[in-house]
């Protein structure tokens, strides 16, 4: 298990303070706030340990403000109900006496019914593209520098953009945008510990696809964004150490605002997650 899997993991295992209160850790990264999927897989996790027995199948979250990386933050959990088939918590995230995220997660007990799914887009697979080792030899020196900055750095996920020139133009293009993510080591044979890698994962990317119709990037300096909400649905069983499919497009921006949306698939075809959020790109200035 590579090492940034491993601090991934550590993130995640949050420590359990009271009944219903937890305290997660940010990465010794330099960011000057907290990256919205760390509290959202955070927070699943608080969630996720008042329950037994039910997997979540939805999430809805506000974020309501910036986190600080350099402080705790306490997750609050309310056991809001628990029913014969579904189990609902709201989880609170606080520091310095504010709550700066909110998320309601509903769990479900497994049950068979009828069965349907969207089709995965016809893309390249994460073999067909350059690799990361190819990106980091020459394709690298061709983008701007918070692009360059991320794939230097070891990550716990490798992400394969299956629109990769999108990055080294301003030219706009179509409003859609798929890549092909996975955690760069195994991870263990427990199913919530998926869920939140991939609830970590899915606010990567996707507030950026609600600017390809413009030609801009949120690695702008002139670009101000910051996720203000989002929500994700389970529908299937799936590994986040093995590829996934994420198909993202954006039907909506105005008001310095976007929302994308995204479909989860495995490389089989198999839709697995579902994924909506409404970002802030506001065009800072002068």
């Amino acid at each position: 298990m590579s090492r940034a899997v491993t601090d991934l993991l550590s993130i995640l295992d949050l420590e359990q303070l009271e009944v219903n209160l937890f305290r997660g850790q940010s990465p010794k990264s330099g960011w000057q706030r907290v990256f919205g999927g760390q509290v959202i897989g955070q927070a699943l996790v608080a969630a996720t340990r008042t329950v037994e027995g039910r997997h979540p199948h939805s999430l809805h979250c506000y974020f309501m403000l910036p986190g600080d990386p350099k402080v705790p933050i306490i997750y609050e959990v309310d056991r809001i109900r628990d029913g014969k088939s579904f189990t609902t918590r709201r989880v609170l995230a606080i520091q310095h006496g504010q709550a700066i995220f909110a998320m309601s997660a509903s769990f479900h007990v497994e049950e068979d019914g009828f069965s349907h799914q969207a089709e995965m887009p016809k893309v390249p697979g994460p073999d067909e593209l350059p690799s990361e080792e190819e990106v980091k030899g020459g394709l690298i020196l061709k983008m701007p520098e918070p692009m360059r900055t991320y794939y230097e750095r070891e990550r716990p996920l490798e992400i394969r953009p299956v629109e990769l020139n999108r990055y080294m133009s301003r030219d706009p293009g179509e409003p859609r945008f798929h890549v092909w993510i996975k955690t760069t080591g195994r991870l263990p044979d427990v199913p919530a510990i998926h869920q939140s890698v991939l609830a970590y994962a899915s606010d990567m990317t996707l507030l950026d696809t609600s600017l390809i119709p413009h030609g801009r990037t949120v690695f702008e300096p002139e670009i101000q964004p910051a996720s203000l909400d989002h929500a994700m649905w389970f529908h299937r069983p799936f590994r986040a150490d093995e590829w996934l499919l994420y198909a993202q497009d954006t039907p909506s921006a105005g008001g310095a605002r976007g929302l994308s949306r995204g479909l989860i698939f495995t490389q089989d075809g198999t839709l697995i997650a579902s994924v909506a959020q409404e970002g802030l790109i506001r065009e800072r200035r002068r």
